[in-house]
């Protein structure tokens, strides 16, 4: 069977079902995954995808024909699994999902125990070859499947277990949880309905999604979010991604707020419990986030765009925490360090309970620079437009983490490759607007010359 090798991303599997990715395929990565980990039990979780149910039985039926056993933890978000991966006796995790990606689409996230990730150069490359080849050994005996109906509970009490109601004070909240998995943690919210007044938008599962993408990074997918705040005067307004590892935020006046901003927000709270404790924050993230950070105490890292990369650097940095512009926040637990969207949502109600402010009051406190957003051009050399771009701006402090980041002492700018496509993604911030219009124009020509 041909399997298409595009759907090997450097943090996952995804690829558009049934023609990208199929029961077929499934059933061979399920092989492959076994066959790489050797592992001796594996969690499987799935998302409310409308083919997320025959995906997981062929990719069940893939890791077991290996001989290796299955918990099958059932309905998850990612967070849920990698929870799962530390607190159950097991080797790896897998969750069929394709995250933040529309209803056509599914795909597979892995990790190791403890959430360690396998991803670009740490695992995927091999799986992905396995796949390809298509060639197995068949086992002498077949694995077991384990139904676990527990750690669910578990899962949502340890998260619950974060609320300080001792400093509550009653706030309204408005939750769109987009038809999917952040439905899952509904209960944590309304275990303390006596303090939390919530809305609840599209909280029935409907791996369709007929309401609007789980995607809370596009403006658009807020716009009922944004109505609903302030039509009920909300403190408060949140969106989960597909998956639940991601997840936004709209303040009381119904404005979007920048992830990174929450990134400073909660580590200023994490910083409470690991004084000058270190804290990663994605390279594209405003230099007001790293101001924040320390002003706080902490000391703040770059880091590489993608969860992988992100939870590989905070173990060889041993940092208590990490943002990304896009919404994953990871937290430290047990052995795991990984994403836990509802966490981030209950640390910002308890600043806002804490502070006695208001949600934009917070954010106003970040708002120092003039931020592009992320821009994408499409470019057939990639490396030879970067190459040029270093050249032009060798005056300024260059860094090859993720692409190329040159900082001057008034404005910044990131350049990265997509791993999958002809672009070139560029990210600018400076001290006034109108430096950034013009920084931004000024990059943003030599990019597209070469095209």
């Amino acid at each position: 069977m041909q399997i298409n090798s595009k759907i090997f991303k450097a943090y996952d599997i995804r690829g558009i079902y049934p023609t990208d990715l199929n029961e077929d395929t499934i059933y061979q990565i399920g092989r492959a995954i076994a066959t790489y980990t050797k592992a001796k039990t594996i969690v499987v979780g799935k998302d409310c995808r409308v083919s997320s149910d025959s995906l997981t039985d062929k990719l069940i039926a893939g890791i077991t024909d290996q001989g290796t056993n299955v918990i099958d933890i059932g309905l998850s978000s990612t967070p849920m699994m990698y929870f799962a991966s530390g607190k159950l006796d097991v080797d790896a995790g897998v969750i069929v999902t394709a995250s933040h990606n529309p209803a056509e689409w599914n795909g597979l996230k892995l990790c190791w125990k403890n959430a360690v990730p396998i991803g670009e150069n740490a695992g995927m490359e091999e799986i992905r070859d396995l796949s390809l080849q298509g060639v197995f050994n068949d086992s002498e005996k077949k694995g077991a499947v384990i139904t676990n109906n527990d750690l669910r509970q578990i899962y949502l009490d340890y998260i619950a277990g974060f609320f300080d109601t001792n400093i509550a004070i009653k706030k309204k909240i408005v939750i769109d949880f987009a038809n999917a998995m952040g439905i899952n943690d509904k209960s944590i919210y309304e275990k303390y309905s006596d303090l939390l007044d919530c809305t609840y938008l599209y909280d029935n599962f409907d791996g369709s999604f007929p309401n609007h993408e789980a995607n809370p990074l596009k403006s658009e997918t807020l716009a009922a979010l944004i109505d609903k705040v302030k039509e009920t005067n909300a403190d408060l307004g949140i969106a989960y991604d597909g998956d639940a590892d991601r997840i936004g935020f709209v303040d009381e006046l119904g404005e979007s707020i920048p992830m990174d901003f929450i990134t400073a927000l909660i580590a200023k709270e994490i910083l409470k419990k690991h004084p000058g404790g270190l804290i990663l924050a994605d390279l594209r993230s405003s230099n007001a986030v790293r101001e924040y950070i320390e002003a706080a105490g902490g000391r703040a890292n770059l880091c590489r765009v993608g969860h992988s990369l992100i939870k590989k650097q905070m173990r060889e940095e041993n940092a208590v925490f990490a943002g990304e512009l896009s919404g994953h926040y990871y937290f430290e637990y047990g052995d795991s360090k990984a994403e836990m969207a509802t966490l981030a949502a209950l640390m910002i109600v308890n600043l806002l309970n804490e502070s006695g402010k208001k949600m934009s009051e917070l954010t106003n406190e970040l708002k120092k620079y003039f931020h592009s957003g992320e821009i994408n051009s499409d470019v057939d050399d990639k490396e030879a437009v970067m190459q040029k771009l270093k050249g032009i701006y060798a005056d300024g402090k260059l860094n090859e983490l993720d692409g190329i980041r040159i900082d001057y002492d008034d404005w910044w700018f990131n350049v990265r490759p997509s791993n999958t496509e002809p672009k070139l993604r560029l990210n600018l911030e400076a001290k006034t607007k109108e430096m950034m219009e013009s920084k931004r124009d000024e990059v943003l020509k030599i990019i597209r010359q070469a095209i």
